[in-house]
């Protein structure tokens, strides 16, 4: 593409205002001589790719609809990268069809085409609105960037809970509140001491974000734009970093997962009416086992998962398969002190 692209993630809660800041922002790049694309990627996926409530799951403990919903996400990443290609349809769209034909009705919408085919193209911003709570949702978006060498930079909108709440029942297709308190709890903001590649990027307070606020993101995006980045030659420090981060990921989820495992076996031992000392001696077992399963883990993610450019690891599936596996020594640990549980999943 002969314009000069700069790919911004805008991430946040649902109900957060990012779609609200994407118009700003759009308004504001269209003053300065920018055109603008902004993916809404509730607008991109079908409604029925978010509906898990009659999900079956699988042998690895993830349901089918949140295995569709993945799908959907891949086939959006295809279509920006089709659009980076200046292609006429990316072959992995094909998954889901739909959604490249939206991707298609977003571009003629907003004239994009039209603006590039001049003989001085203007720069391009492509606002990809989404949650992104997962660091690994924004690294593919990030290694997307690096590939075709284009501007990289992301925007947290930092919202309480309850005021994304609030705000969500005014939307056309409220998400259930449940959904919105559990993604508060996984929400990994950018972190560039954790991340040197998320170093481009600007937390907003979406309660309260001014006139100068959106003028340091414009400058963010100016400045991404002019240092566009560079494929990695030399990767291997880069696939060690790619393993760092991975890990990192997982051993986290899974930690916050095991924490609520281990919490409701002492629930379940008071309930049993354990004595004090078995309940001591029984979380300093759980402990233990804990913190050899995240080790164990750990090793595993860092020595036996493939982790290469342009292949990224399905965290959630790993977790969850992970966790079948603490479950099982979780009930081992009972039964020795002679607790009687009832199996808990934790999804």
């Amino acid at each position: 593409m002969p314009a000069a692209v700069c790919l911004c993630v805008l991430c946040g809660l649902p109900a957060s205002g990012k779609s609200s800041l994407a118009q700003v922002v759009s308004s504001e790049l269209h003053k300065q001589g920018w055109r603008t694309l902004i993916l809404s990627y509730d607008q991109l996926i079908s409604e029925d790719a978010f509906d898990f409530s009659t999900a079956v799951v699988d042998e690895d403990g993830v349901s089918r609809g949140q295995t569709r919903w993945r799908q959907h996400r891949q086939a959006v990443l295809s279509c920006v990268e089709s659009f980076l290609q200046d292609s006429d349809a990316p072959g992995h769209c094909r998954i889901e069809k739909g959604v490249w034909e939206r991707f298609s009705q977003a571009i003629q919408q907003q004239k994009i085409l039209q603006a590039l085919q001049k003989s001085t193209p203007q720069p391009v911003a492509v606002l990809l609105d989404d949650n992104f709570y997962y660091q690994s949702m924004r690294y593919e978006v990030y290694q997307l960037a690096r590939k075709y060498s284009t501007g990289f930079c992301q925007v947290y909108l930092h919202c309480p809970v309850e005021v994304c709440l609030s705000r969500n029942l005014d939307r056309g297709r409220p998400v259930p509140d449940e959904v919105i308190v559990e993604m508060s709890k996984r929400m990994e903001s950018p972190n560039a001491a954790k991340n040197n590649w998320e170093e481009t990027s600007l937390t907003l307070n979406s309660t309260d974000f001014t006139n100068a606020h959106i003028q340091s993101l414009l400058q963010l995006m100016s400045s991404a734009l002019k240092n566009p980045l560079s494929p990695v030659q030399d990767d291997s420090e880069q696939k060690e970093a790619d393993r760092e981060r991975c890990a990192s990921s997982v051993v986290h989820q899974a930690d916050q997962a095991c924490r609520r495992l281990v919490s409701q076996a002492m629930v379940t031992a008071r309930e049993n009416k354990a004595s004090s000392e078995v309940l001591r001696v029984l979380a300093r077992d759980l402990s233990e086992q804990k913190t050899r399963f995240l080790q164990d883990l750990r090793r595993h993610v860092l020595h036996e998962l493939p982790v290469s450019e342009g292949e990224a690891v399905d965290v959630e599936r790993v977790v969850s398969r992970a966790l079948t596996v603490f479950q099982q020594q979780r009930e081992e640990v009972l039964q020795r002190h002679g607790v009687s549980s009832t199996r808990t999943t934790i999804a």
